[in-house]
């Protein structure tokens, strides 16, 4: 970096006029008259000399400050975004000042000016990258993306699930051009699984003991531990069960179920906001570990050992290992068992090899706890978290198979037993804080749990602000879920529109996407006068189709190009106007 020209000094002199007197700046303010080049070698300058006015006039701080340290999350859960807080801590601890931020707040001209840079990014849907990720996901892999200097250090951890052929591909991805714009990797990609904690943590660990980041670090603080909640994925809540009614009418081809927990003794650590999620931890079949006992031709009772110490086989099939996904390191633990089959039980059927009960435990991925939207309000259901889940079932090779934690809640767990939960709090998907703001609410299928939240919320607090629900399924007789709140809030006037969609009830289907563009005009209208759109359901299709449907109505009616509203739609993501929690 060259030295700033002649006169710059000037200019530098008024803009630390422009700041606090109270305390030497550490960032020029963003209308500094610089050029980007400028700005950056005048922070580092700025940032020295903060730190050696400090020492010399004894102000009183307690240690000189870490090396800056940017960390950047790409978020859908949660769980990056709370991994992204924890480095922030631990980086303190090795003499670095972390700043977190999701990635779509930064622009790629801004990474220029960075030296040390962490990103968490996880995958959704099929290979995409977390709604606080698109905009800098797109604007990286554009082709006009502007290079980058050596001096960016950077190493990127992805959260995926192996289980999908695009395994980790947002991270893969960025990290990828990164490297190609020019930017120095200080170590090599972490692509976790869906048990990340090792993985993670030995990622963390790497990255500060590469030499850019080890000869970098300032002076390591001893901070103050920073109690976390008491309970978490880790150190789940008993919570009991207080019913379970399912909400569809005889005839239906689906199981749905209302699902009521107490949270009674929980504290504080289970407060919850509606959007947030709540995480649960299931237990296994019998059934299904009786199956694969049987493939293997064992009893149960035989020893093995898992990461947190010695257990008998039976006990760790039914309550700590996910009995279902194949992956390709099961197939690898097991010899390279036939690739045709696609779950766990239709590779030991087809017979492995040598198959002993410790390599039958090393094959299977540790038992992971399942995020449901929260479809309750704490304001009226004080003590309780509600639940709207679907149960599984299908058909596979001729067999029937079922989803492990949604009949496990649905068939298998009694009222008054216990579960394991904890509270996943979402940044993204809460309601407004404007109570007189226009809401509009995407949500076909169980996809309407956050919105039965949202609305017992507004009702809660008095919200005037007009509220539209699209939801949809496949019979309107059968499936029309809580039928008869969604009536009660219609004649209330909390519910200003509902707009239904029944896929099977007439010869041609209908969907909300449908319903976006037929009522496009007004749906146009709410958005202008500020309204905000949240969407909730399956990412791969439904999420898809919306936003596809979402964007011809502001073309249409906003008299806009294909770019145009796009670019619309990205203000709205923006300015949190656009929230969707899909999966």
């Amino acid at each position: 970096m060259t030295r700033p020209e002649t006169g710059i000094l000037d200019k530098l002199a008024f803009a630390i006029g422009q700041t606090e007197t109270a305390r030497a700046p550490q960032f020029l303010p963003e209308d500094a008259p610089f050029e980007a080049d400028q700005r950056h070698w005048l922070n580092g300058l700025l940032t020295g000399l903060n730190a050696i006015a400090q020492a010399s006039a004894g102000t009183g701080a307690e240690a000189a400050p870490g090396t800056a340290l940017t960390v950047l999350y790409g978020s859908q859960s949660g769980t990056c975004e709370s991994l992204a807080k924890d480095l922030r801590k631990f980086a303190k601890t090795q003499g670095f000042e972390a700043s977190v931020a999701d990635l779509d707040s930064v622009e790629i001209s801004d990474l220029a000016a960075i030296n040390h840079l962490l990103i968490l990014a996880a995958t959704t849907g099929e290979g995409e990258p977390t709604d606080n990720a698109r905009g800098f996901y797109k604007a990286l892999l554009a082709e006009d993306a502007p290079a980058l200097p050596e001096t960016l250090n950077f190493s990127v951890c992805g959260l995926g699930d192996s289980s999908y052929a695009l395994f980790n591909k947002a991270a893969v991805d960025i990290d990828a051009r990164l490297g190609e714009l020019g930017a120095t990797r200080v170590q090599d990609l972490v692509a976790c699984d869906v048990a990340y904690e090792d993985d993670y943590g030995a990622w963390k660990e790497a990255v500060f003991q590469t030499e850019p980041f080890a000869s970098a670090a300032g002076a390591a603080s001893a901070p103050a531990p920073e109690a976390g909640p008491a309970f978490d994925k880790n150190h789940p809540f008993l919570a009991t069960l207080l019913e379970v009614r399912c909400l569809n009418v005889e005839g239906s081809a689906k199981t749905v179920n209302h699902v009521e927990i107490s949270l009674a003794g929980g504290g504080e650590d289970l407060d919850y906001a509606v959007g947030d999620a709540l995480g649960l931890w299931p237990i296994n079949c019998p059934e299904e570990v009786r199956a694969i006992l049987a493939a293997t031709g064992f009893t149960g009772a035989e020893p093995i050992m898992l990461k947190t110490g010695p257990s008998g086989l039976r006990a760790a099939l039914l309550t700590r290992l996910d009995l279902t996904t194949a992956t390709p390191a099961t197939r690898e633990a097991w010899g390279g068992a036939e690739m045709e089959a696609p779950q766990v039980i239709d590779l030991l059927r087809a017979g492995v090899e040598g198959m002993t009960p410790q390599m039958l435990v090393d094959g299977l991925r540790p038992l992971q706890p399942r995020l449901y939207s929260i479809s309750s309000s704490p304001r009226k259901h004080p003590g309780e978290v509600h639940l709207t889940v679907g149960e599984v079932h299908y058909d596979l090779h001729g067999s029937a198979r079922k989803g492990c934690a949604s009949t496990y809640l649905g068939q298998r767990l009694t009222p008054g037993a216990t579960v394991g939960v904890y509270i996943q709090r979402s940044a993204h998907f809460h309601a407004p804080a404007d109570d007189a703001s226009p809401l509009i609410m995407i949500g076909p299928g169980t996809g309407i749990a956050p919105f039965r939240a949202f609305l017992e919320e507004r009702e809660m607090r008095g919200a005037t602000g007009p509220n539209w629900l699209f939801f949809g399924d496949q019979h309107e007789a059968t499936d029309y879920l809580y039928r008869d709140e969604i009536a009660d809030w219609q004649v209330s006037g909390l519910l200003t529109r509902a707009s239904l969609a029944w896929s099977r009830d007439g010869a041609e289907k209908v969907y909300v996407q449908h319903l976006i563009k037929r009522e496009g005009a007004e749906f146009f209208g709410w958005l202008e006068s500020g309204g905000a759109i949240y969407i909730c359901g399956d990412a791969t299709r439904m999420a898809a189709d919306v936003e596809a449907a979402i964007l011809a109505v502001i073309a249409e009616h906003g008299k806009m190009d294909a770019e145009a509203a796009r670019v619309y739609l990205d203000v709205l993501a923006k300015s949190h106007r656009y929230q969707r929690d899909v999966y």
